[in-house]
This record gives C-alpha cells, sequence and structure tokens, in this order.
C-alpha cells in the first residue's frame, strides 16, 4: 500500500521526551514561585547592623527576578536541547529491535524465508514479537518447503499416466490391426488414476483451505460407515477388522471426517499381511478430545519411516498395485483433514509389525458415559454396527493409499 510521507516513531518520540523535559522544567520553575519567591517581599527593608550580624538590605521580588529569570530560561533552553539530543540517542535504542524486525520483513517479502530475528537479552513486548516473527517464518518457510516439493511430485505422479497415455496412443498409431479392447481396457485404467489422483489433490486443497463447515459428528459413526463400506476389500483381501469403543463426539465436516476414516481403514487393510492379516478400528473419550486409533498387522515398519508416511506420495512398502492401488495421498490427506479439524495425527509402528495411526480431535459437547459401545462383530472382512446405533449410508470418495 502506497502511503504519504509522514514524521518517523524515532523523532515522536524524540519530541515527546523533549516536551516532557520541558513541562517537567516550567512545573518546576512555577513551583519555585509559589514556594519560594512570592513569599519575598516587594519592598526594601532595612536591618539594623547593631542587631543582626550581617546587616545591608533583605533583597526584594523584583530584584530577585532579574537575576533568576535569565537563569531559568537558559536552563529551560538546556532542557530543551538535552530532551532532544537525549531523547533522538534513547529512542534509537528502543526502537532498534523494532528496525531489525522491520529489515527481516523485507527480506521475507523479498523471499528469504531463512532469515531471523533472534533479539538477544530478556523478555519484553519487542523481544516478544521477534519471537512471535520468527515462530511465524519457520512455519511459513516449512509450508513453502512442503508446497514445493509436493508441486514437484504431484508434477512427476501426474505425468506418469499422460506419458503412458501417449505410448498407448502411439502404439495404436503406429499399428492399426492392434487389440483396441486391450489398449482401451488400459487406456481406462491409466485414465481412472489419473482421475483418482486429481480428486485427491482437490481434497487436499480444499481441507487445507478449511472451506467447510462445521457440525456435530459422532465419530465412531463414521469409522463404522468406513469399515462397512470396506468390507468387500477386506473379504478380497482376507483381512479381519475388528471395530470397537465409545460415543465420539466432536465438530467437523461429516464428509471430510468420513474420507478420513476410510483412508486409514483402507491403508490398514491394503498394507497388511498376505493372508490372516487384521484390522483393528476404536474409538475412546478423553476429558478435553476424542481418538480414533486404526492399527493393523503387517510388515515391521522403523520409527523413522513411520514419520515419513504422511508427506505426500510416500509409501512405506513401495507401490501397490492392483485394482485398488493407491496415489501415495491417503495419509497425508488425512493429516490435512486432522489439522483443519484442529486436531493431531500422530504414527507409530507396533512391535509385532504394523501400524498404529491416531487420531485426536477436540471433543464436543459433554462427556458421555464411561460404558462402551458393545464390541462390533469380529470375522474375517465382517464389522456389526453398535447396538442402538444405525450407520448412514456410505457416501462416495475413494480412499487414496
Amino acid at each position: 500500500m502506497d502511503r504519504a510521507p509522514g514524521v518517523s516513531v524515532r523523532l515522536k518520540l524524540t519530541l515527546s521526551y523533549a516536551g516532557f523535559l520541558m513541562v517537567a522544567g516550567v512545573l518546576l520553575l512555577a513551583a519555585v514561585w509559589v514556594f519560594l519567591l512570592r513569599y519575598v517581599p516587594n519592598r526594601a527593608m532595612l536591618i539594623n547592623p547593631d542587631e543582626r550580624p550581617t546587616g545591608g538590605v533583605f533583597p526584594i521580588r523584583s530584584a530577585l527576578l532579574d537575576v533568576f529569570a535569565p537563569r531559568a530560561a537558559a536552563v529551560l533552553a538546556f532542557l530543551l536541547l538535552f530532551g532532544l539530543v537525549g531523547g533522538w540517542i534513547l529512542a534509537g535504542r528502543m526502537l532498534a529491535p523494532l528496525t531489525r524486525i522491520t529489515d527481516a520483513t523485507r527480506r521475507a517479502t523479498s523471499g528469504s524465508l531463512s532469515h531471523r530475528v533472534r533479539l538477544p537479552g530478556r523478555r519484553d513486548e519487542f523481544r516478544e514479537l521477534a519471537d512471535a516473527f520468527d515462530a511465524m517464518l519457520a512455519r511459513l518457510e516449512a509450508h513453502v518447503a512442503e508446497q514445493r516439493r509436493f508441486a514437484a511430485n504431484a508434477s512427476h505422479e501426474l505425468r506418469t499416466p499422460l506419458a503412458v497415455s501417449k505410448a498407448l496412443l502411439d502404439v495404436a498409431r503406429a499399428d492399426p490391426h492392434h487389440d483396441t479392447g486391450a489398449l482401451i481396457d488400459r487406456l481406462h485404467a491409466v485414465n481412472t488414476r489419473a482421475i483418482g489422483l486429481t480428486e485427491a489433490l482437490l481434497l487436499l486443497s480444499r481441507a487445507d483451505q478449511r472451506s467447510f463447515d462445521r457440525e456435530p459428528v459422532d465419530l465412531s459413526l463414521v469409522a463404522e460407515e468406513a469399515t462397512e463400506t470396506l468390507l468387500p476389500l477386506a473379504e478380497k483381501h482376507g483381512v479381519t477388522v475388528e471395530t470397537c469403543g465409545d460415543i465420539a463426539p466432536t465438530t467437523g465436516s461429516p464428509a471430510l471426517l468420513l474420507q478420513l476414516a476410510t483412508n486409514l481403514v483402507h491403508n490398514a487393510i491394503v498394507h497388511n499381511l498376505p493372508e490372516q492379516g487384521t484390522v483393528r478400528v476404536h474409538t475412546a473419550v478423553r476429558p478435553e478430545t476424542v481418538v480414533l486409533t486404526v492399527e493393523n498387522t503387517g510388515e515391521h515398519v522403523t520409527a523413522e519411516l513411520a514419520e515419513t508416511l504422511a508427506e505426500p506420495f510416500q509409501r512405506g512398502t513401495g507401490r501397490t498395485h492392483g485394482d485398488h492401488a493407491g496415489v501415495g495421498l491417503g495419509l497425508a490427506i488425512v493429516r490435512t483433514i486432522t489439522h483443519a479439524h484442529d486436531g493431531t495425527l500422530a504414527l507409530a509402528p507396533r512391535p509385532a509389525g504394523g501400524l498404529r495411526v491416531t487420531v485426536e480431535l477436540p471433543r464436543h459437547g459433554p462427556a458421555p458415559g464411561a460404558s462402551p459401545a458393545p464390541p462390533a462383530g469380529v470375522g474375517t472382512g465382517r464389522s456389526a454396527p453398535t447396538e442402538g446405533r444405525t450407520s448412514p449410508p456410505a457416501g462416495p470418495g475413494a480412499a487414496m493409499g
């Protein structure tokens, strides 16, 4: 924003300091007049030298004023000069931290996000501002780096299906007698993957911008709905799904929270043991939060790898091929949705193999009863809804692994 030039804050503080000193000096002189000079007589009095050893004439008020006024004016002039010089120096020292913050802001505006203010000294208003500004720069730098990395990965992932489509079309053009049915099936699969990736990117952007309305949601019902939707996939992979837990009231977008639960259960099913695998979905209530935990059996995962699985396009065990292959955005979407709902996401390896994912969201309303809901049916790919509650129909939206 273009602004007209004005008086600097340093000059304003300098004039304020000098004005304060002048007012203090005038008040001091007024006090001298009120409490001292007005009691001096305005007529000369002769003093008998025999009665007082000093003798002479007692000074009168007019004579004292003639002597006092020039010296008082000189003192006021000195106070004015002292106030201007001292105020200028003092204002400069006081505003030095603000100058450093301004310089850091200009560097950040020009694109340099690695610079930090780092004001030394004990805490005060300026240092609190500098620390908050440094924290903001750190978060902004991390966010920009993540966005750049995400854009590069997304470009790479989108380039692959486009390159495959081009190669298939080149083959068909070079060989007009090629089996068009197989070509169409292959193009359909590639196009489906590209559409799924695009939809995942749009969902990720929507969740990151928090462009959704909040309403009360029972996280346990959302988990049940996601589990029931993915039962056919669990049966196909021979995975046993177990669900149990408490009523978990929170607030947020039902569609996004359903996508969150669906992604977690989908990843737990797909990234599991080749046979006789298990997925456990559990909801719990804490004093201030509600918790959704999804854990599965599978290969051993290191703690270092578990910390990176929520990054976009990260896959713990390589690419998953098949009808339900993901695009590497499942847990990235889960993390974004969790943060958009003011929650926390934790990924930890299980000692026996597999992964435990915990989503913690703010609790809404009074704490429910301590008695947990009866556990859902346990079986290969079976999950019965909790007694007394009904799950709404499954909504659209593919899970992105």
